[in-house]
């Protein structure tokens, strides 16, 4: 039974195909995928959770704790909905009893790693110092990553919690240099070895495709055969 939490350096780059990246790498595991609060989607549309699950092969048991129409923080959307928020403690709960029924349980953040998911103040890091889990990041290729990859690393770290590694969230085809560049400099801000780099794209794919591409962008750490590129 494994717990993995992943987080992103921010939002709109790439977390979720990178969650149903790992997911569909992991080959003939029992696979749960919990999105504590998604917001910006009204009742009934297909929220990150599900798109993981779809993207996987349809193999993934898909949980959403919570929903707010608003596109804001989870605290924000909870207040502005008039309605409860997720806690920490509540992650940590519904995420324990997911891996009693299942070897990988993927607990997919919103936006960056301290975004507030209640009034209190609890974080996606809280959850994650609940469960003992390690935390994957997302982050994006270029300019500016690095600063933002160290940042959550450093928060990482200041909790005592563990950074997995982290993961290209959308790796354009054609990169820049900035991007090329990061490709080295990113496990040296991170202090953690860099486990993939999904191509920018990869989410339009149908599932089949995916998930039969999934491993060529994962290290073997995550279940893949992916390596570094030399530029």
């Amino acid at each position: 039974m494994t717990i993995l939490v992943v987080s992103g350096t921010g939002t709109e780059i790439g977390k979720t195909v990178v969650t149903a990246a790992v997911a569909a790498a992991a080959q003939g595991r029992r696979v749960a995928v919990l999105k504590p609060a998604q917001t910006g989607l009204a009742p009934g549309e297909p929220g990150d959770a599900a798109e993981v699950a779809r993207l996987a092969g349809g193999q993934v048991t898909a949980v959403e704790l919570a929903r707010f129409p608003d596109p804001l923080a989870p605290a924000t959307a909870a207040r502005r909905a008039g309605l409860p928020p997720v806690r920490p403690s509540e992650v940590a709960e519904a995420a324990e009893k997911l891996a009693t029924e299942h070897d990988l349980v993927l607990v997919e953040g919103a936006g960056g790693l301290l975004v507030r998911f209640d009034d209190e103040g609890g974080t996606l890091a809280d959850a994650a110092r609940l469960l003992s889990a390690p935390v994957l990041v997302v982050a994006p290729a270029g300019l500016g990553t690095l600063n933002a990859t160290a940042l959550t690393a450093e928060a990482l770290r200041n909790r005592g919690l563990g950074c997995r590694g982290v993961v290209i969230g959308c790796m354009p085809g054609e990169p820049d240099l900035a991007s090329r560049c990061n490709v080295e400099d990113l496990p040296v801000a991170a202090g953690a070895p860099l486990l993939g780099a999904v191509p920018a794209g990869a989410g339009s794919l149908g599932a089949a495709d995916f998930a039969a591409r999934s491993a060529s962008w994962l290290a073997p750490e995550l279940g893949g055969t992916w390596a570094p590129p030399r530029y």
